[in-house]
């Protein structure tokens, strides 16, 4: 087993040398991860990449070949854990739910299980916006409010760390943006929260961080941002003018970047490396009012995942 360093004990969540070998197959091949309290943190990589193994071993249901997991400072399988895992809330990817019960006695039974207050449940059934169908059959609710009533059962307890698999699953827009909204106010209160979705839009702009994961291995892990600057993909710069200011926009781009712009029906389109935003700019600044518009397109989170995990 892999050491457990001091540090690691402060982390809400911290993997070492972890391994998952089902005979040949290594599901899971040598992950090191930190994850510090509070954090919304995604988990992302293709279908087999090893992400419901991770979640399945974090949370006890699995273990390990090799290597040490601690969740919320224990030792996930040692002899602490069983209490530890109280601390903890698990929405899988596929939401089994008994159709005979209605909503309300549905987190009764999860409340049961988990030793939570029955009275909690009203409440948690508002928060999911589920309120107004807590009598109902589990069987007349739709694939959105089934994953709306999983995510109710995963909140009871006041869980301290939150995995959420493919959570939005069914949920129309305005229920994701509910949902996000339910988990930055979780975040406020300290909860950490790893989240696996395959929407990576959806994820862009709403994880602190992120690790993408592929044959059983972690690739990259940072912000967003920090992704972008390690991946090197070019920038789209678009810029709006007339076609008779086009040439002499093309040449000074050209002299400045080495890459020839493509000209479009509005004016001209240029890939550029980051480190020659600035130059792109100052190259365009003497053509003054004749730039209609400009617009800088980042790389987004589908080209980082897919420059990174081929």
């Amino acid at each position: 087993m892999a050491s457990i360093s001091p540090a690691s004990e402060q982390m809400a969540i911290s993997l070492r040398g972890v391994h998952k070998h089902f005979g040949a197959l290594h599901a899971v091949d040598g992950v090191d991860l930190d994850i510090p309290p509070g954090e919304l943190f995604g988990l992302i990589g293709h279908n087999g990449a090893g992400k419901s193994t991770l979640f399945k071993m974090m949370l006890g249901l699995l273990a390990p070949t090799a290597g040490s997991i601690l969740v919320a400072g224990t030792p996930v399988g040692g002899r602490h854990f069983r209490a530890a895992r109280r601390q903890l809330g698990y929405l899988p990817e596929n939401v089994v739910l008994y159709d005979n019960l209605d909503g309300l006695e549905t987190l009764h039974f999860f409340a049961r299980l988990k030793g939570a207050p029955l009275q909690d449940c009203p409440a948690m059934l508002e928060k999911v916006g589920l309120a107004h169908a807590g009598k109902r059959p589990v069987r007349e609710y739709s694939k959105g409010m089934r994953q709306r009533l999983g995510f109710a059962q995963a909140l009871l307890g006041k869980p301290r760390v939150l995995f959420l698999d493919e959570p939005t699953n069914g949920l129309d827009p305005q229920a994701i943006r509910d949902f996000y909204a339910t988990l930055r106010d979780l975040q406020a209160g300290g909860v950490t929260v790893i989240i696996t979705s395959h929407i990576l839009a959806e994820l862009q702009e709403r994880v602190d961080r992120l690790a993408i994961l592929a044959s059983g291995q972690v690739q990259a892990v940072g912000s967003v941002q920090e992704l972008r600057e390690r991946t090197g993909l070019p920038l789209i710069v678009e810029v709006d003018m007339a076609p008779e200011d086009c040439h002499e926009a093309l040449h000074a781009l050209l002299a400045t970047t080495g890459a020839k712009p493509a000209q479009t029906p509005t004016g001209l389109q240029l890939q550029c490396a980051r480190t020659h935003k600035m130059a792109v700019l100052a190259a365009l600044a003497p053509l003054g009012a004749r730039v209609r518009d400009l617009r800088l397109q980042e790389p987004s989170l589908e080209d980082m995942f897919f420059g990174l995990s081929a």
